[in-house]
């Protein structure tokens, strides 16, 4: 084998190396725009927040705790989405308003 042919060899596996390098890379690239399209679709679909929270209390007779605005920081996990009517309804059976989000203002529902 001359020099040459040496170096046409190196050039083959190179060129045959990098081929499968770029082939790999366009796979990543490939599932990398598919997972940001699945995560673009998610948020398109994605359900708007609650406009009104109830919070639970602790067990299953224990009273609500608060009525929330959505998107209240102080909201417990166990909370769940009502509506307006609703909000309005736990305020007047006498479940507390939050004292942070105030829904009762955002509401026009006073106590007095």
């Amino acid at each position: 084998m001359t020099h040459l042919d040496a170096l046409r060899f190196a050039r083959r596996v190179f060129a045959d190396h990098t081929a499968l390098q770029l082939a790999t890379i366009d796979r990543w690239i490939a599932d990398e725009e598919r997972r940001e399209a699945e995560q673009r679709t998610g948020r398109e679909r994605r359900p708007a927040p609650p406009e009104w929270l109830l919070e639970p209390g602790l067990n299953r007779d224990a009273p609500a705790v608060y009525v929330h605005r959505g998107g209240c920081w102080n909201v417990g996990g166990r909370s769940h989405g009502i509506d307006h009517a609703g909000a309005r309804r736990a305020l007047a059976d006498g479940v507390p308003a939050c004292p942070h989000c105030r829904p009762d203002a955002a509401l026009g529902y006073l106590d007095g």
